[in-house]
């Protein structure tokens, strides 16, 4: 079986190459914002410290995450692209089409977190949903790292699109998972005490918005 595919053409994909390197750039400031922070952070699986510690510190408006954030916007974008041309219909790199994709996925992201907090004020759950969606968002800020590791191979191995695709997905879902749980065991009292509302919660929005990501790729392709 022949695991590895002809070398990706660099011409085409010199846009992503400049999207990476900006998406690194604002790893590098968020290390440089809070250096401490960011070595922790780098630990954050498995390891309960970071989360503890820094929970107690957010704040609506956060530079270190936000710095993680334009990596995780930029990188998401780059790699639901590839995984769209592997699997769905093959894609021609346009900027504008692209920079529609990459503010749909950061839109998404911020109205998501906007609404789960307005939720959270709504039902007076406020302290449960802030710890929430800060152990989520630093999975997902994580999550980042690793499409930012996929997004290499995909432009620039010869290994075959589906398999950097499928491991990506299967380690980021494991990140996510594993965080999922982490905040479930952290906050279990307050959500059995409000499991309906959780349960809304989930529901509303835990499926809804990836509805929404899937229509707004297929508007990318039309």
């Amino acid at each position: 079986m022949n695991y590895f595919s002809p070398m990706r053409n660099f011409v085409t994909y010199e846009w992503f190459t400049i999207f990476i390197i900006f998406g690194t750039i604002c790893i590098v400031l968020a290390k440089f914002t809070n250096s401490l922070r960011f070595q922790d952070f780098l630990y954050v699986v498995g390891n309960s410290k970071y989360l503890k510690i820094y929970s107690r510190q957010q704040k609506f408006i956060d530079q270190f995450d936000s710095f993680l954030f334009l990596n995780l916007a930029l990188s998401t974008s780059i790699f639901i692209f590839f995984a769209y041309s592997a699997f769905v219909s093959p894609l021609s790199f346009e900027l504008i089409p692209f920079s529609k994709l990459l503010l749909a996925v950061s839109t998404l992201i911020i109205i998501k977190i906007l609404v789960e907090r307005l939720i959270g004020s709504l039902f007076e759950i406020d302290a449960l949903i802030d710890n929430y969606l800060f152990q989520k968002i630093t999975f997902k800020n994580y999550s980042g790292l690793v499409l930012l590791v996929a997004n290499l191979f995909l432009i620039y191995s010869k290994i075959r699109l589906d398999i950097i695709i499928f491991t990506a997905i299967s380690i980021v879902c494991l990140i996510n998972f594993m965080g999922f749980l982490t905040s479930f065991r952290s906050h279990q009292k307050s959500i059995n005490a409000n499991f309906f509302y959780f349960l809304l919660y989930l529901c509303a929005l835990e499926i809804g918005p990836y509805v929404l990501l899937y229509k707004a790729i297929r508007e990318y392709n039309a």
